[in-house]
């Protein structure tokens, strides 16, 4: 009897660096503070403003303000092809990175405003506008292979076999796998085997 064939999806590039000179990265840090100081300086001293303005031009991050009140951190994806992703919570910072995949998940790890600070399973991230996430959850294969199985067990049927960076749409997960659709294809996942979801994480 011939073996039955497994499909194979392979990961493709995630993201890509956008490379600045260092002056002009801190050329448009400086630009985007300053942009904000008449509204912080109003009712400050002028000592004060002026302690405000050494700080934000010397590159200290914002204060985080209140934003959803959801929990930090937590997990989201893109909405898009492409999203820039931001050295700071403002479109006058520098574009650092760009994310290359829709559906592609990332993990928010703070709020300023309608801002989101963002990282890929590889770390690299930075600010983006709560517009380009979405709530949908998804996960990418973070060990070097993973399989897809008919049912969450490892003597299970194989339906395919997913390498590093392929991106899988979450249906569900019970905490150590978790069901999901590559392109046609429907199975389980193991949730060591993927980056997107917590140990122990219930998603419906």
């Amino acid at each position: 009897m011939a073996a039955r064939s497994v499909m194979r999806y392979k990961g493709s590039m995630l993201r890509s660096r956008v490379v600045a000179p260092r002056a002009a990265v801190r050329a448009a840090v400086v630009a985007a503070s300053l942009a904000c100081l008449p509204i912080l300086a109003a009712g400050l001293s002028p000592a004060l403003a002026q302690q405000v303005g050494s700080r934000m031009a010397a590159d200290v991050p914002p204060p985080l303000r209140k934003g959803t009140g959801l929990p930090l951190p937590r997990f989201a994806a893109l909405r898009s092809e492409e999203t820039n992703v931001r050295t700071g919570p403002n479109v006058r910072y520098p574009i650092d990175w760009v994310f290359k995949r829709k559906s592609m998940p990332v993990e928010i790890v703070a709020e300023y405003e309608n801002w989101r600070k963002i990282r890929d399973w590889q770390g690299a991230g930075g600010w983006v506008h709560q517009s380009l996430l979405t709530g949908k959850r998804s996960v990418t294969v973070s060990a070097k292979e993973a399989i897809l199985y008919k049912t969450p067990a490892t003597n299970a049927t194989e339906i395919a076999r997913l390498q590093t960076e392929v991106i899988c749409l979450v249906k569900s997960c019970n905490g150590e796998w978790c069901r999901v659709q590559v392109g046609p294809h429907v199975g389980w996942v193991e949730r060591s085997k993927v980056w997107g979801a917590y140990k122990g994480e219930i998603v419906n």
